[in-house]
């Protein structure tokens, strides 16, 4: 099965900025969730980086249904099908393995894998992917590394992450192959853990109306 491009586009597109965030409870992410839509931000991705994960994918999904909920540092297809089992409505991966491609043909929850060099943009495309992550984007190239890309490879259209804020996100939202990017600013871990839901509603507001000027 390739992948489920349309959904994804439906959910990329939807806002120039993903959040790409760790949580460190159900409620926390709940609120954090409540937080970002507030903002005009109508999609998440939590990381499985904290045990708290799962639970607050589960959370999210029925408190806050206006929030479309996704599941990232996806590494292991255990990981994948708690991920889909808990409600994740697309799920991310900083790369690709066959286990992960395996787990994602045996599901109807999107995948986002990620990619770093052509070989693995190829290499994807010939999988039947045609929206990759780039990641880590900064430390790899940056924009002007899918830049130079967008020509070669014109099929495939990218979520940057990794190292992106305020003060470049815009070099990416200016491509042609960028749909947008996954930001983690805006939830800074010092605002979560204090609570200051009012602050991130604001970061979200300044994203939510960042535009492309392709």
């Amino acid at each position: 099965m390739s992948q489920d491009t349309k959904r994804l586009l439906a959910i990329l597109t939807a806002q120039p900025v993903v959040p790409v965030v760790a949580v460190g409870s159900a409620a926390e992410g709940v609120s954090l969730a409540r937080a970002l839509v507030a903002g005009g931000i109508g999609s998440i991705e939590v990381t499985l980086r904290t045990p708290a994960a799962i639970e607050a994918i589960r959370a999210i999904k029925a408190e806050v249904p206006e929030m479309v909920c996704g599941a990232g540092t996806i590494l292991t297809p255990r990981q994948f099908a708690e991920a889909e089992k808990a409600g994740a409505e697309f799920i991310v991966s900083p790369g690709a393995t066959v286990e992960i491609l395996d787990a994602a043909r045996g599901s109807d929850v999107p995948l986002l894998p990620g990619s770093a060099t052509p070989s693995e943009m190829m290499a994807m495309l010939q999988e039947g992917y045609e929206i990759l992550k780039f990641f880590p984007a900064e430390q790899i190239g940056g924009a002007a590394l899918l830049k130079s890309i967008a020509p070669v490879i014109p099929q495939i259209k990218f979520c940057p992450t990794g190292g992106i804020s305020m003060k470049n996100v815009k070099d990416y939202l200016g491509l042609p192959n960028v749909l947008c990017v996954g930001g983690s600013w805006l939830a800074p871990k010092d605002k979560v853990a204090a609570g200051d839901w009012a602050a991130i509603t604001a970061l979200a507001e300044e994203a939510s109306g960042l535009t492309a000027d392709r």
